[in-house]
């Protein structure tokens, strides 16, 4: 299974608006570099560590959502930090994959909140709740750009690239 990062968005605080890069650094630990919960910060900063540091969103997904509540959605809009197409991010929940040379485990499906709908403007929630895209945690990172290969990984080679194994290995959360 792979697709392609389509876009790369972030944003240095909390309900700021969001900005498109071409380029990013995918950090071990944090997230995206720059970005609010790498930094620390964010509306979710509370979460799990491994649930607030990076998350996908399908771009047809989005146009899907803009479509059924005849707004204007962008993918920059959602708050997600990447942006794909042609991986089912669901599936990637409780599995290791990669994001260009980067290492990520998804940890969990991220359904919208009302906080997105008031920073829109626009109901969301409803539309979204089964194509909000999926938080991730990074284990081994790397520079990305736009085009990136996302792929999934079998175990054995995300124990290559230093992924941790048996009670070490990340727990994702079903929601």
């Amino acid at each position: 299974m792979t697709g392609t990062l389509l876009e790369i968005w972030s944003t240095p605080e909390a309900a700021r608006p969001m900005r498109r890069l071409d380029t990013g650094r995918l950090v071990a630990g944090a997230g995206l570099e720059g970005d609010r919960y790498a930094l620390g910060g964010g509306t979710w900063a509370g979460y799990p560590d491994l649930e607030k540091q990076l998350t996908l969103i399908d771009a047809d997904d989005v146009a899907a959502v803009a479509a059924e509540t005849g707004t204007a959605l962008t993918p920059g809009d959602t708050r997600r930090n990447l942006v794909t197409r042609g991986i089912a991010l669901p599936e990637l929940v409780g599995r290791w994959f990669a994001v260009g040379d980067a290492l990520l485990f998804g940890m969990k499906r991220c359904p919208p909140c009302t906080h997105l709908e008031r920073l829109n403007g626009a109901k969301l929630v409803k539309a979204m709740a089964y194509r909000g895209g999926v938080n991730a945690a990074v284990f081994a990172g790397a520079p990305i750009a736009e085009g990136a290969a996302v792929r999934l990984l079998d175990d054995d080679e995300a124990a290559r690239r230093g992924a941790p194994s048996g009670a070490d290995r990340p727990v994702p959360r079903r929601v």
